[in-house]
């Protein structure tokens, strides 16, 4: 099915840590701010809706979401698809920048993506699906020794050598089952049924590099400030440790920055309740003092 005739996806997607997000950016009147990972458009309609006349622009790696989230939004809204470390402003600089981290519940949902093991489907992973590689690439063409480190890097695996043993002496591998079989068959025997599914750390290290994620974002940590006005704010909701590491430090080394969450706020009982994605989550706040 080629890109046109793909059905369009529902992002119906409920934002994390709203409240505090809204309470951090300090949404004004007339503002403009940026959302760098657009999504299903939830925090975008939020920061329109806390005040007069705000204007916004959206980034997305994901056609399928511009395509879903567009009507949801003002016309007055600019949308851009790319990768949110590549973005260039212009002559603009925003009141505040937010940025959702996480995977769009959409794109797990949809099977033919192939970010979950959940469902059989191609191994794909790919965010913008104009991307050259694929988790199949990887999976089937990467050096072992490659295979080990993208698992105890990114997914912090601790049977990263006998899961890429297993899966080059595998090789080929097509789909995410599939892929998921080999993994729980490398384990130990008694990690291979635990509360979490022992290819839960192995597919996050694949999408993680499939899609540079953390090499785009260091870039976009380094880059956003200077798209701050002064005294603007940018709030980062990370899911995992290695990307709240990177948010964290890079705060603090930034001259530009003052720390204004000096631990990373959490969901409340009542969103926890209604949003088990909101476990996990975690905002940091800064604000820039310098030029």
């Amino acid at each position: 099915m080629s890109q046109e005739e793909t059905k369009p996806v529902e992002f119906h997607h409920i934002s994390v840590l709203s409240r505090e997000v809204l309470t951090g950016l300090q949404v004004k009147a007339g503002g403009l701010y940026l959302d760098a990972t657009l999504g299903g458009g939830g925090h975008s309609r939020l920061i329109l809706d806390a005040a007069a006349d705000v204007q916004l622009v959206g980034i997305d790696r994901d056609r399928t979401a511009l395509d879903a989230t567009r009507p949801t939004l003002s016309e007055t809204v600019e949308l851009w698809q790319g990768n949110f470390a590549n973005f260039e402003p212009g002559d603009r600089t925003f009141d505040g920048i937010v940025a959702d981290l996480g995977v769009s519940s959409p794109q797990l949902d949809v099977g033919e993506r192939g970010f979950s093991f959940q469902q059989d489907a191609p191994l794909d992973m790919r965010m913008d699906q104009n991307a050259e590689l694929s988790a199949a690439e990887v999976i089937n063409h990467w050096r072992e020794v490659d295979l080990v480190r993208i698992f105890s890097e990114y997914g912090e695996e601790r049977f990263s050598k006998r899961i890429a043993r297993a899966i080059v002496a595998a090789r080929p591998l097509h789909s995410t089952l599939g892929l998921a079989e080999t993994i729980r068959q490398a384990v130990p025997g008694k990690f291979r049924y635990g509360r979490i599914h022992p290819a839960t750390r192995v597919f996050q290290a694949l999408r993680i590099a499939v899609n540079q994620e953390l090499e785009s974002l260091d870039t976009f940590l380094q880059r956003a400030p200077h798209w701050l006005k002064l005294g603007g704010r940018i709030a980062i909701i990370s899911f995992h440790s290695l990307e709240d590491r990177r948010v964290k430090n890079q705060f603090r080394a930034s001259e530009q920055l003052k720390i204004i969450t000096k631990k990373p706020l959490t969901a409340q009982p009542d969103e926890l309740a209604q949003n088990r994605r909101s476990r996990s989550a975690k905002l940091r706040v800064a604000e820039r003092i310098m030029i």
